[in-house]
This record gives C-alpha cells, structure tokens and sequence, in this order.
C-alpha cells in the first residue's frame, strides 16, 4: 500500500513537467506583436550619426519589425531654408534606392517616429539628405536587414 501513495505524486509530478514544457513550447511560438524596438540615433552637429556605446554605429534589425526611431537633431554649420538641419534617409546598398518612408527631414531637436524595417533582408545604407557643413559627405551609417 506505500508504493502506492509514493506513485501517485511522482505521477502528478510527471504531469506538471510535461504541461509545464509544453506551455513554454506554445507560449514562445506566439509572435510578440506589441514589442516595438525603440533605436536612439544623434545626428550631430559635427555631421555624423552617432549611437550610445559605438564607435561606427550600424542599426541592425529584422525584416518587417516595428520601430520607433528616437532621433536628437543638433544644428551643424548650415540647415536649409525651411530650418532642417539634418535628413535620415534611407537607401537600399545594392541599388541607392530609396526606401519608401524612410525619407527623413529633421530640425533641432528629438523626433520619434514609427517605422516598419524593410521586408527584404540585405545590405542598407543611412545618409544625411540636408547639407549641414563641409563635412555632410560623411553623414552615414549602415543599416543591416536581417531574414
């Protein structure tokens, strides 16, 4: 009769790992569609972008993930007439085609807007639409598109 009563929690036992398992197998399938990924980019007044902890910023991200790009516009040495300092556009590497609403126009200040990453995985570029100093050339940065 002990045999018995010691089975019958090591069965129920076996019961809560296996259900315990399987909701984490079906909780984790589940798409996260509330995540929003929030990347914080300074467009500088030395005409470069710039991101905390990186001395080359590169933005990396997955195709089709929603996005809050947090950007803080600083004035250079020219802005044009309408008081843009700074452009963030967005280029595809292997063709120089603009992506469409990654075209950017940005005055002093922080600006957040929400965007969809490309649906095609590959290679983008970010340049500085705006020529903001004798230096605007060099306003760009990588932008990856991961599958």
């Amino acid at each position: 009769m002990q045999s018995l009563s010691f089975r019958r929690p090591l069965h129920c036992l076996t019961q809560l790992s296996i259900l315990a398992i399987f909701a984490t197998f079906f909780l984790s399938s589940i798409p996260s569609f509330a995540q929003v990924r929030v990347i914080e980019v300074l467009a500088d007044k030395d005409s470069h972008f710039k991101m905390a902890g990186m001395g080359h910023p590169e933005i990396t991200v997955k195709a089709g993930e929603p996005l809050l790009l947090r950007i803080n516009a600083r004035k250079g040495k020219t802005m044009n007439r309408d008081g843009t300092v700074h452009g963030f556009t967005l280029l595809r590497a292997k063709d120089h085609h603009k992506v469409t609403g990654w075209d950017l126009e940005l005055k002093p200040g922080t600006h957040e807007f929400s965007l969809t990453a490309p649906a095609e995985p590959g290679e983008y570029e970010v340049l500085c639409t705006v020529i903001c100093s004798e230096e605007h050339e060099g306003m760009r940065m990588k932008f990856v598109v991961l599958p």
